[in-house]
């Protein structure tokens, strides 16, 4: 199962290598953006999953830190011109210097992923939705501004789908994270419907756990909807960024379709027809 745009309370592919393999979708999603943003796009969709890599690779949270510290710095240095030798330092000091992107939506992905190294449940949907927003809506004000865009209605839009693909993410990593006796989902909604963490530990399929998903895809949905209120005010050239919203719809149906239970097999089957889904979607010019 490869995931788009990796939290770090996520399943994180511990054989394979490299952001093909560990966010599939989002690499897919990059090679259908316009030559000029492609390899802007990959540069940051890298950048991103080594940052959600740190924390299920290091056995001790100083570890962790130092390597966030590291990516702070190395974020400093292309800004001053003088990137470490490293890979995906100097592919992203190229998307830099060529968009003139923006320093503070790095350096808030990075504090952000820093601040998890907690490895603590959500307290809330806020809490979840906080996290979303300060991860994933960061890493697509930086696609949007790879595709020359600066819009305000854009802005919107990305700040919804990133708060609905966190919720995603954190849904579908529910089995990965409960197999490893984890449990992340928001705790106000456990508590609502008396699921405890021990219920989804145990893979429990009962009504009081699918209610606990189902009231979190829900809150995913209705920000993919408020994504979409803005879509005829957006630039056409914004919706590339936006193309991911396909992977999101497509796990919100196939949940439903199970009846919101989370550990359901089929949910930990990748679809074979989203990258068609993709790219027809980028042909209509529509998220």
């Amino acid at each position: 199962m490869a995931l788009n745009g990796m939290t770090c309370k996520h399943p994180s592919m511990h054989k394979s290598h490299g952001p093909l393999s560990r966010d599939y979708d989002g690499f897919v999603s990059s090679l259908l953006l316009p030559e000029d943003a492609r390899r802007s796009s990959l540069a940051l969709r890298a950048f991103n999953v080594e940052l959600a890599q740190v924390k299920d690779s290091v056995s001790q949270k100083t570890i962790g830190l130092m390597r966030m510290q590291f990516w702070k710095t190395t974020v400093e240095e292309i800004y001053r011109d003088d990137p470490p030798v490293q890979p995906v330092s100097a592919e992203l000091w190229r998307a830099v210097k060529k968009h003139y992107l923006t320093k503070r939506w790095m350096l808030r992905i990075i504090s952000e992923r820093e601040k998890d190294m907690e490895d603590r449940a959500y307290r809330n949907l806020q809490e979840l939705e906080a996290y979303s927003d300060n991860t994933q809506s960061s890493l697509l004000y930086l696609l949007l501004e790879s595709l020359g865009v600066k819009d305000v209605h854009a802005d919107h839009a990305a700040s919804h789908i990133g708060k609905a693909q966190g919720i995603v993410m954190c849904l579908r990593a529910t089995p990965y994270n409960s197999s490893r006796r984890k449990v992340y989902l928001p705790m106000d909604i456990c508590m609502l419907h008396r699921a405890s963490q021990e219920d989804f530990i145990r893979g429990s399929r009962e009504q009081n756990v699918r209610d606990v998903v189902y009231d979190i895809a829900s809150q995913a949905h209705v920000h993919l909807q408020h994504a979409r209120s803005f879509s005829k005010n957006i630039p056409a050239s914004a919706f590339p960024a936006f193309l991911q919203t396909v992977v999101l719809e497509d796990y919100l149906q196939r949940v439903r379709r199970v009846d919101f239970d989370v550990f359901h097999p089929s949910l930990q089957k990748r679809n074979p027809l989203i990258p068609i889904q993709l790219y027809f979607r980028s042909w209509k010019k529509t998220y």
